[in-house]
């Protein structure tokens, strides 16, 4: 294996030094282009060297098309999936790993110890808070206990549905992308679905408008910054037309949950206003799908968490002072590649 002793140069009063790469790995990259983009422009603005690599189980995923390095591998029930894991990162020399998708958060919590014996830094949240923000019974419990609004909510033993008022709403507790989330309207309905959906939780209906937060941390779990962002329109589970807002109480309120939960990198907070006031609903421990918003905004995450990782030193602006009314309006676009490119990715490496 040979190893890449390009090396950044920077300068401390007279003195330059060499900084040494910064090597990053993306796990179920999938068609998150436009978050490897951020990252490599948050090299380019640093004057920093490194590879950007990324990891799915789909040959087709966009992001391998766009990654320095880019690796097939198992799926996440594989038996071989940590091991090869493992195997990358000791070969690409990572420093930083990121999830892109929940079920990776928990894969790479239980399996922490190993993963870091390779030198890589996990950019996780511990087991135990991963295990209450993948339950979302279990995170309407952590909001009570800290007292944070959160909607109304059942499991199915414990609700009526002849004497409960409607509409309400129904998603599995461990679900993620709004996958298998419905509006229920009547007893009959929530009959149905409490059968269809697997291990739901039941919470009252809430017209919005739906909040989406990414709260910054660093690697040592203290936080730089809060972007909230509406939800103006969404497709399957991901923000399409945004635009961002700030209300001091959804940032007060954020940071005492990533305070209490201890964060890690990014983590992305869903709240829903009503009346007036933000319900909590969800806490996703990792780069939201809507981030490129927060960053265009002016907190540019991929910056500040490559800086550290680095030992360099950057100004990070204060609390709220972002871009307020910065919208994103999202689009597809399309990677040509022929059956030779395509078993070259199969082949492990572009």
């Amino acid at each position: 294996m040979q190893i890449d002793k390009t090396k950044s140069s920077h300068t401390h009063g007279e003195k330059q030094y060499a900084i040494a790469d910064v090597n990053i790995l993306f796990t179920s990259a999938g068609r998150r282009v436009e978050l490897l983009w951020a990252f490599r422009n948050a090299y380019k603005s640093l004057g920093l060297h490194g590879r950007i690599v990324a990891l799915d189980a789909n040959s087709l995923a966009p992001s391998l098309l766009v990654a320095d390095r880019s690796y097939l591998v198992p799926p996440l029930s594989s038996q071989e999936y940590i091991p090869r894991l493992v195997s990358i990162c000791r070969k690409e020399q990572i420093r930083l790993v990121f999830p892109l998708i929940d079920p990776d958060i928990t894969m790479l919590a239980e399996n922490l110890d190993v993963i870091k014996k390779t030198e890589a830094e996990v950019v996780v949240i511990s087991k135990e808070s991963v295990a209450i923000t993948t339950d979302k019974w279990l995170t309407k419990e952590f909001f009570n206990r800290i007292g944070v609004p959160n909607p109304c909510s059942w499991l199915p033993e414990d609700i009526d549905p002849e004497t409960v008022s409607y509409p309400l709403f129904i998603k599995p507790r461990c679900g993620s992308a709004g996958k298998d989330s419905f509006k229920v309207e009547n007893a009959d309905q929530l009959k149905f679905f409490v059968k269809y959906v697997r291990q739901p939780i039941i919470q009252e209906f809430l017209s919005g408008p739906e909040i989406t937060n990414d709260v910054i941390c660093d690697l040592k779990g203290k936080v730089l910054a809060v972007v909230s962002r509406e939800r103006i329109e969404v497709r399957s589970g991901e923000v399409s037309k945004g635009v961002t807002i700030y209300d001091e109480k959804i940032t007060n309120t954020c940071i005492r949950i990533v305070e209490a939960l201890g964060g890690k990198g990014q983590i992305t907070i869903q709240c829903i206003m009503k009346n007036g006031t933000p319900q909590f609903t969800e806490i996703n421990a990792r780069f939201g799908g809507g981030a490129p918003l927060g960053i265009a905004s002016g907190c540019d995450a991929p910056r500040w968490l490559l800086a550290q990782a680095a030992g360099l030193s950057v100004d990070i602006p204060p609390l709220g002072s972002y871009k307020v009314g910065l919208y994103v309006t999202r689009f597809d676009d399309s990677f040509f590649l022929t059956e030779y490119e395509r078993d070259r990715i199969a082949r492990s490496s572009l």
